[in-house]
């Protein structure tokens, strides 16, 4: 039989673990790290429980996705008084670890190491095993780990990790360092099969002096998340020992190398089931580091949109680490719909790579939903492997979310039908339309017109070199948010006297007011008042009694600026908005224009008829580019690698 060591017992002493101790462990004892020696030690008498996160074996998913046939704790213990190691484990419904007694072991008071290797007991409720370690004076702690029997022979794994950066110089280059350090400079065997490919498509980065034997940094063009990891993929696959798997990782994230080192062993002990599935490592929240906000998601069939998989957890919470694990996809996803693994990290097997192709040339946004799509692979996800990334609800870029979004939700829909019907891709942008305008911001709906109407110039205006210019065209064309001194001048301008961005709180941003029957009725008819409203903008003053006439106050309402939120009830009836980004403390001041709002919906149903005349046309043609626009051949020649 053969053995793996597929998990080390994680205790770090990064920020995020000082901050949120109990993604590792929960204690009602000190626990302090020996800088020289790499011990830990437990402050005195008490218990230590590592059923969590980082160190509960996700027992479940071995079994399902690997030749898994035993499971083994290994640690080593140092105490003046007796210690005892007990093993956990949790069901499907458990609210706290259980002890499992029958599995234990007691080591002597003697002041010297004692290896303790507890034989894991599983059973079919099984969900996770772990184990706690009780104690009655001062312990010390080292080499923990678990150990893996399986079936068979591990499998010969070449990871190659491809990560794509624009001047993010200080996560890469932490990162390369860490890989460089942890996992490169380790005994494991990933040591030996581990290659890392930073395209760099910034060209800000000092190529030589990070770059190695096993580290490469390519300057590239700026060609998008898109170019970069297809560069980053054609470079795996042509190195000196080509890569059996593909780790695509963020440039923005922080990770722990362990979860690249379970990655590792994972792939070498999967199943046939699994040796072609994508490995999904979960996003964490960078602000709120204990907050998973998606592992997998899916693609709305009502609205394009891009939904995670799971409801959002706290891995700090001992329920929410057994949820992870135990969550069935196939209850929450509908049946006409099509998962997909987000490119913060995820692993993804050359052999389908060669089979599938590489990404579409989109730069950025949907190119992972678009290619996991179109691969219609297994999917494994586990605790314990992860990244930490920003947060996107605080970071909202229209250029993205309106003119990227639209553009390459369509063209992945005729490329690769990303929906059952065009008809959710096209009501996703009349929706996005629509939303805009009611909340007066015309700019931002003429930028997801943009992204239409570039989408109706056919596959040959996408597969020139023309991703970045766009990109940063959109950047240029987006409402542009001004910071709140700015703000304030530009009130005053209006005769607004009483706006202090100052004394706003997140709350007063974020609120919004339940409408009526009749409000929903007259916003829906007139748009928020602008389809059969005057030309001319007459600002609404309000007297200190209420009533409107010659007063001290003209009537404003505040809403968050983020294009996704509709605060209905806030904008009802309103002349001027006051759209808030509280997080970069930068705002921007919408006033109600008829003029614009027609503008605006005639370009829409110009484009839409122009599209319903053409759609036959666009989608052989779209359909007819793919197989091209995926291939190395394309790529290395869009790249200028040939």
């Amino acid at each position: 039989m053969s053995s793996i060591r597929f998990a080390n017992v994680l205790l770090e002493t990064k920020p995020r673990a000082l901050s949120y101790p109990t993604m590792y462990y929960h204690t009602d004892q000190l626990l302090t790290p020996d800088a020289r020696t790499g011990d830990w030690t437990i402050g005195g008498a008490g218990t230590v429980d590592f059923t969590t996160y980082f160190n509960a074996l996700s027992v479940l998913k071995l079994l399902k996705y690997t030749r898994a046939t035993a499971f083994h704790l290994h640690i080593e213990v140092k105490s003046r008084a007796a210690v005892t190691v007990t093993q956990t484990r949790a069901e499907r419904l458990s609210m706290t670890p259980q002890l499992v007694d029958s599995v234990a072991s007691t080591v002597p008071g003697d002041g010297a190491w004692h290896e303790v290797v507890l034989d894991i007991a599983v059973d079919p409720t099984t969900v996770i095993a772990g184990f706690q370690i009780a104690t009655q004076a001062k312990t010390a702690i080292r080499n923990g780990y678990y150990e893996v029997e399986f079936d068979g022979e591990a499998r010969d794994v070449e990871l190659a990790i491809a990560t794509t950066t624009f001047r993010k110089e200080r996560f890469i280059e932490r990162n390369i360092e860490l890989v460089k350090t942890e996992l490169l400079g380790s005994d494991y065997d990933i040591a030996n099969h581990l290659t890392m490919h930073v395209i760099d498509n910034g060209s800000t980065l000092p190529a030589a002096e990070l770059s190695d034997e096993h580290v490469t940094v390519t300057p590239n063009e700026n060609v998008g998340g898109a170019g970069g990891f297809a560069r980053g993929m054609i470079e795996s696959l042509e190195q000196a020992t080509p890569a059996t798997h593909v780790l695509l990782m963020d440039d923005d994230v922080e990770v722990s190398p362990e979860s690249i080192l379970r990655t590792y062993n994972l792939l070498r002990i999967v199943n046939d089931e699994y040796s072609e599935a994508f490995v999904s490592g979960a996003m964490l929240n960078i602000e709120d580091t204990q907050d998973q906000k998606e592992d997998t998601g899916f693609i709305s069939t009502y609205d394009g949109s891009c939904v995670p998989a799971k409801p959002p957890l706290q891995i700090t919470k001992f329920v929410d680490v057994v949820y992870n694990e135990c969550y069935d996809e196939q209850m929450n996803i509908p049946a006409d719909a099509h998962r997909y693994a987000a490119w913060w990290y995820c692993v993804i097997p050359t052999t389908v790579i060669k089979y599938n192709g590489l990404p579409l040339p989109i730069f950025v946004r949907f190119d992972d939903v678009e290619y996991g799509i179109r691969c219609n692979p297994k999917f494994m996800t586990m605790n314990g492997i992860c990244v930490w990334h920003a947060k996107f609800d605080i970071r909202y870029n229209a250029g993205v979310e309106r003119y990227q979004t639209i553009r390459n939700q369509m063209i992945g829909q005729l490329t690769t039908g990303l929906v059952p019907d065009m008809k959710t891709m096209l009501h996703s942008l009349h929706h996005m339309v629509d939303l805009e305008c009611r909340k007066f911001n015309y700019t931002d709906a003429e930028l997801a017109l943009t992204g239409f109407e570039d989408f109706l110039k056919g596959p040959q205006f996408i597969m020139r070199p023309v991703a970045q210019e766009c990109f940063m065209r959109a950047n240029r064309e987006k409402e542009q948010l001004v910071p709140f001194d700015e703000l304030r001048a530009q009130a005053e301008q209006l005769g607004i006297t009483d706006f202090n961005p100052d004394m706003l709180t997140r709350q007063a941003i974020d609120f919004d007011e339940p409408r009526s029957l009749k409000q929903r009725a007259f916003d829906y008819l007139t748009h928020n008042g602008q389809r059969f409203g005057s030309n001319n903008f007459i600002a609404q003053k309000i007297g200190g009694n209420g009533s409107e006439g010659d007063a001290d106050r003209i009537e404003y309402t505040v809403i968050p600026s983020a294009g996704w939120i509709y605060p209905a009830g806030m904008i009802h009836k309103e002349n001027i908005i006051i759209a808030i980004d509280w997080a970069t403390r930068r705002g921007v001041i919408r006033v109600k224009d008829v003029q614009r709002y027609r503008d605006v919906q005639k370009r829409y149903k110009r484009d839409m008829a122009y599209y319903k005349k053409h759609a036959g046309r666009l989608s052989r043609e779209y359909l007819a580019a793919a197989p091209q626009m995926e291939s190395v051949a394309f790529w290395k020649r869009y790249l200028q690698m040939d």
